[in-house]
């Protein structure tokens, strides 16, 4: 969601979360943490007015804007009228299947509507992944996927984005530079799809759901969190944290990533074997 000034553009939709970008200082370092080429496809999420379109769209061999918001879906289809290397798409970002428009190999650029960040990081993780992606998220949300375990960010966002993915904070921005000004302020951050992620695509469901199960019960001792949900008594669960080096007594924030990634294969492992 990007805005360039000038009078008699479609107004933001509160509906639609929309903050419309309008700091040329925060748009050019999106650009160059981006690093298109010119045999770049990029995707670009919530495109807005086109600001960030408008600096994208020389720098890549094709630019596929998804947006929401008809009006401004009319803008910009006039907006790079007769540019044929500008695909504007009209759909929900969360619906919108961008891998399969844009192939195997691409760049993805947004600002994230705060109310639906969440899912749309999943969505952005979810194979085909881009090679790199660089993205508006509200500060908060920034801090939790970088957050290390044991910290109080840290949690079931930041397990699954790292078990895919390395997060690093390209700029921080603040709510003035958005139109209208919101009541967070932002930080851009660039993901990188890890080359060999901790989870393989058939399993990046069932893990989401398991490490959003176990912090569901965040302040229980891991051998008490395994016991509700396998069933087993307290010596079987305890056998298995055992096993892989993990403390019964340990809490589920103080379990790195790959940790997670172990106790998710030894749980479906011996689940398996009993049935």
């Amino acid at each position: 969601m990007t805005d360039r000034a000038g009078a008699g553009l479609p107004p933001p939709r509160k509906r639609f979360g929309q903050h419309f970008l309008a700091d040329p200082r925060a748009l050019d370092r999106i650009v160059e943490a981006l690093q298109p080429q010119p045999e770049s496809t990029i995707v670009e999420i919530g495109p807005g007015r086109g600001a960030l379109t408008d600096r994208l769209v020389s720098r890549c061999r094709r630019l596929i804007a998804i947006e929401i918001d008809r009006d401004l879906v009319r803008h910009l289809q006039e907006r790079y009228r007769g540019i044929a290397s500008v695909e504007i798409v009209e759909g929900d970002a969360l619906e919108t299947d961008w891998g399969t428009l844009a192939g195997t190999e691409y760049l993805l650029a947004g600002n994230l509507p705060y109310y639906i960040t969440t899912p749309l990081l999943f969505r952005v993780l979810a194979t085909p992944r881009p090679d790199r992606a660089v993205l508006i998220v509200q500060r908060e949300v920034a801090g939790r996927l970088l957050a290390a375990p044991g910290s109080d960010e840290y949690g079931a966002l930041s397990v699954n984005v790292q078990a895919s993915a390395t997060v690093e904070v390209v700029a921080r921005v603040s709510a003035g530079a958005f139109h209208p000004k919101p009541a967070v302020d932002s930080t851009i951050v660039m993901v990188r799809p890890l080359a060999d992620p901790l989870v393989s695509a058939a399993d990046e469901i069932p893990f989401r759901r398991f490490v959003q199960a176990v912090f569901g019960m965040r302040r229980k001792q891991l051998v008490r969190v395994v016991r509700e949900l396998t069933g087993w008594d307290a010596l079987r669960a305890g056998d298995l944290l055992s096993r892989l080096g993990v403390p019964g007594s340990a809490r589920p924030e103080t379990l790195s990533p790959e940790g997670f990634v172990r106790l998710h294969q030894a749980l479906r492992d011996d689940l398996k074997l009993a049935n």
